[in-house]
């Protein structure tokens, strides 16, 4: 009897010790290793590349502060092993522990909060419409029998279909498998439209080689939350990553970092994207949360 129950004890034990080492501690790991294995875009509004392995943006700086901070709590200066995503395998990176935590254009929803979580949301995107200007698209009505692309494993696909189904608009459907490969389906004539976050749209747009060909339109077709994405509850990871947002926010930094990459000209064609900060940034920004999309809606 006593084996038995010996033999039970030991089983709750290593059971209950295999659910300790399932949770992350992304700090202590970070802390060992002295690297952040940091997930970035290469081709989004708030992260992109200027070739070279160079991964600038709005998000990508931020990002680099939130190190920073980190390494000051973990008494280290650790280096940033920049990790190049997409929008098919960015969780799967982040719930294998392949990147640490990132910080690109990845909308908080319901559905991603069941496997990943998010820092407090330091952008509110909008979704619109990028096409050419000749093109005589003006907002959603007018996409009725055209080519329409958007990105693979985006928000936005959801959001289109959404609005074609509403709208009982008939057009055809062509994804990217990034979002510089759906621009290039709007460059080449291939598609008539882009549907994607509107800063996603911009950046694409003044990276190209003709920007003053191409105009962002019509309605705003979904408002969306874009937060950093981090490993599911690794409470203490949270805490730093939203106490270094919080921290940036209330000494202005923040604030200045979207300035210079929205409203000032920005590589690799010094192009001024000219975004100002909308009121749902703003207020996100005054009332640090987390909330997902659901409790967004268009007004």
């Amino acid at each position: 009897m006593f084996k038995k129950q010996l033999l039970a004890l030991s089983v709750m034990a290593l059971v209950a010790g295999g659910a300790v080492a399932q949770t992350p501690d992304t700090l202590a790991k970070i802390k060992s290793s002295g690297t952040v294995n940091l997930g970035v875009r290469d081709s989004s509004g708030l992260a992109f590349t200027i070739g070279g392995g160079k991964y600038v943006g709005f998000h990508t700086e931020m990002a680099e502060r939130i190190i920073d901070d980190l390494g000051k709590q973990l008494g280290i200066k650790p280096k940033i092993n920049y990790q190049v995503i997409t929008s098919q395998n960015r969780v799967p990176l982040v719930q294998n522990g392949t990147i640490d935590f990132e910080c690109g254009s990845t909308t908080n929803n319901t559905a991603r909060k069941k496997d990943v979580d998010f820092a407090v949301t330091t952008y509110v995107e909008e979704v619109r419409i990028l096409t050419k200007k000749n093109s005589g698209i003006k907002g959603i009505a007018d996409l009725k029998g055209k080519t329409v692309a958007t990105t693979t494993g985006t928000t936005s696909v959801q959001t289109l279909r959404k609005n074609k189904r509403a709208e009982g608009i008939d057009f055809k459907e062509l994804t990217g498998k990034d979002h510089a490969d759906s621009f290039l389906l709007l460059e080449s004539g291939r598609a008539d439209a882009f549907v994607m976050d509107g800063s996603i749209l911009a950046a694409n747009a003044a990276k190209s080689k003709s920007p003053n060909d191409y105009a962002v339109v019509g309605e705003v077709l979904s408002v969306e939350p874009i937060a950093c994405m981090m490993p599911k509850g690794d409470a203490k990871l949270k805490k730093a990553i939203d106490d270094s947002i919080v921290r940036q926010i209330k000494d202005g930094s923040l604030a200045k970092l979207y300035d210079k990459w929205f409203m000032q000209p920005i590589p690799p064609n010094n192009v001024n994207l000219n975004m100002p900060a909308s009121a749902s940034t703003k207020d996100a920004w005054a009332h640090p949360n987390d909330k997902p999309m659901e409790d967004y809606a268009v007004k």
